[in-house]
């Protein structure tokens, strides 16, 4: 059940710019449907390595896969899961990390139980890069799921919907 914590301060954040978070989050529902098989370290470009290395020193239980054009690698960092994506020239693209609930910032979590009150999550996590930070949200109940979005701070919008069989 989704349970808020009010212990969260409301943080000013500089505007994140529209245009770049809805490029990240159409890349990552690109990269999660065509991402490729496991890579291993032979098979990932020297400079994503190096690039990784130098962002990510204490990073354990790595695992690389790899598309056309962009690399990720999933592993363990302060004790977290996270994902981090590069190009081929070893440029950092974004970072996704698995969240809890209690997470998000307290407006969020106030228009999940408002708004969604009959429904559980079943996936959320938090999607970063250089322009900023936003979340995406799956909550289900018996007979539909609907993925939501939420970025600059915005309420949570409507990235798809569906019927279970």
């Amino acid at each position: 059940s989704f349970v808020p914590s009010y212990s969260q301060t409301n943080k000013k954040t500089k505007p994140i710019n529209n245009k770049h978070m809805k490029k990240l989050f159409v890349m990552l529902a690109f990269i999660i449907a065509s991402v490729s098989a496991m890579a291993n370290d032979n098979t990932i470009d020297n400079k994503v390595l190096d690039a990784f290395k130098k962002d990510f020193a204490t990073a354990s239980q790595v695992e690389w896969t790899q598309s056309e054009n962009l690399y990720r690698a999933s592993f363990l960092y302060n004790n977290k899961f996270v994902s981090v994506y590069y190009d081929k020239e070893g440029q950092m693209i974004g970072l996704t990390r698995n969240i809890s609930s209690i997470d998000l910032p307290v407006m969020l979590q106030k228009s999940l139980r408002g708004n969604y009150e009959k429904y559980w999550i079943s996936d959320l996590f938090e999607v970063s890069n250089f322009d900023g930070t936003g979340y995406c949200v799956t909550l289900e109940n018996g007979n539909n799921k609907i993925v939501l979005k939420s970025m600059n701070g915005e309420d949570w919008a409507q990235y798809q919907k569906s019927t279970k069989l």
